[in-house]
């Protein structure tokens, strides 16, 4: 485990490590406080990088878990830009932040909390929210590293869309203001408030109306009407198909393969029942009356699907499953949980299944999480056991066009986002701590905000390493895929 440049006493949190003997709020003040004298505000401005980092070295081991022949569509999609690259390297950020100052205040981490890791979706009320939307590398650790990310995701984005540097900071900076200033209003609140806390879409137009340009309520307006019609109906009529009277998926290799063409040498029967034995799992998961919902229907086929950038190369299925009524079908997604990335830098899940690690994350950090969220684990035709988590293919499901905004719009985003991971800490970490140590003043987003900057620098190197690579052959991409 790399060394850390400064260290703090943990602060007693309300999360997954364990529970903390009862202490008063000035107790709680204190310790946040005393973490300071320890770990001061500015020295998360603070990063050096070390001289025998190999980003592309931690990128390549990372690789030998996962399928062969998608390695190189990994790759072909971080090639694509700066960003793109950021989005896919998790893990020698994880290894950069393991280096870095550490306040010793833990909460239940993202641990990939850049910016279009943010998102609406369906609550199961049928409202449109606004929430963090990934959790593969969920774990407990140190609040400032998601807050890092996320800091460095808006500074790399914001050059990319060609903003000066002053504006890029005064993204960044509204970003962790929100984020301070959100945690100090919570500390304030009930504990139990906080969890009933979430952002609506709806709610967000209304707020923000008078602060954003018509056109970009209009356009916000649009997003929202559109992602209310982007569930599992819409990705069926594009990824499926009516053949002899029944639905098909459509093969499109390498990103959809119904899985007899990927294991065409496994008899058709054995391949349905691991799949049944999977879906069979994951159901005992459910609570009860999701059980019941899920009974309603049955595995019809099954397909892999490439998806993301970070993600590409581990293995997902989708689950088209049939309704008692044929017009009602439903699409499940089956995605591979692998070790969490902060697990060499943060300790071991607590979990031993990296499925329920995701699924118990992602419970602890959303307001309102998919109703079909579950849990299960199936051996591939290698043998080998591994672990999933599944959910809705897509319900509501959209993220806003990053790369087409402008620095007022961006600056709104942000605020969204810091509100969002704040709101997000604050129901797994010591919330009155947290809000102690980042303090009233701007000293931490300043702080913030100059560790972005540099981190930005060191992307552009790294993306710029990661060509390299693939120019002398030390790994192999496929662009446009």
């Amino acid at each position: 485990m790399p060394a850390k440049s400064k260290s703090a006493v943990a602060v007693p949190a309300a999360n997954a490590g364990g529970r903390a003997e009862p202490a008063t709020r000035a107790e709680r003040v204190a310790s946040g406080k005393d973490a300071r004298k320890l770990v001061s505000r500015e020295s998360h401005a603070e990063f050096a990088p070390a001289a025998s980092r190999d980003p592309v070295g931690l990128l390549i081991e990372q690789a030998k878990s996962r399928i062969p022949e998608l390695v190189p569509v990994r790759y072909g999609r971080m090639m694509v830009s700066p960003f793109a690259y950021y989005r896919g390297a998790a893990l020698p950020m994880a290894a950069d932040l393991a280096t870095t100052p550490t306040s010793g205040l833990r909460a239940q981490l993202c641990g990939d909390a850049h910016l279009s890791n943010f998102g609406a979706f369906a609550s199961p009320e049928r409202r449109l929210v606004f929430d963090v939307n990934d959790f593969d590398e969920t774990l407990p650790g140190p609040f400032e590293w998601d807050v890092k990310r996320l800091a460095a995701s808006f500074a790399i984005v914001g050059r990319e869309n060609d903003f000066g540097a002053k504006a890029c900071r005064q993204v960044v900076l509204a970003g962790v203001e929100s984020y301070r200033t959100a945690m100090r209003g919570f500390a304030g609140q009930h504990f139990i408030d906080v969890w009933y806390a979430h952002l609506e879409v709806a709610a967000i137009i209304g707020e923000f109306r008078s602060r954003m340009q018509a056109k970009m309520v209009k356009a916000t307006e649009k997003m929202a009407a559109r992602a209310r019609t982007r569930d599992s109906m819409q990705e069926l009529d594009k990824l499926t198909t009516v053949t002899g009277g029944r639905r098909r998926i459509v093969s499109d290799p390498p990103l959809v393969e119904p899985i007899e063409e990927v294991f065409p040498d496994v008899p058709p029967d054995v391949l349905e029942e691991r799949m049944r034995a999977l879906v069979g799992k994951y159901r005992g998961t459910l609570q009860s009356d999701r059980r019941h919902l899920l009974e309603y229907f049955t595995l019809a086929q099954a397909a892999r699907k490439v998806v993301g950038v970070g993600s590409v190369g581990t293995r997902a299925w989708m689950l088209l499953m049939a309704g008692a009524d044929p017009a009602e079908p439903l699409l499940l997604q089956v995605k591979e949980a692998q070790p969490s990335v902060l697990a060499a830098y943060c300790g071991h899940s607590q979990y031993g299944h990296h499925g329920e690690r995701v699924v118990a994350g992602q419970h602890l950090m959303q307001a309102e999480s998919d109703i079909f969220l579950g849990w299960t684990r199936a051996p591939g035709p290698d043998g080998v056991d591994r672990d999933y988590y599944v959910r809705q293919l897509k319900d509501w499901k959209f993220a806003l066009p990053v790369e087409q905004m402008v620095p007022p719009a961006m600056k709104v985003y942000a605020r969204l986002c810091g509100w969002t991971l704040a709101r997000a800490h604050a129901r797994s970490g010591d919330r009155i701590a947290l809000a102690a140590y980042l303090g009233g003043s701007v000293t931490f987003d300043n702080a913030i905000a100059d560790f972005a900057q540099a981190y930005a620098d060191q992307n552009e190197r790294d993306y710029a390493a990661l060509k390299s690579a693939v120019q002398d052959g030390r790994v192999e991409a496929s662009p446009g895929i």
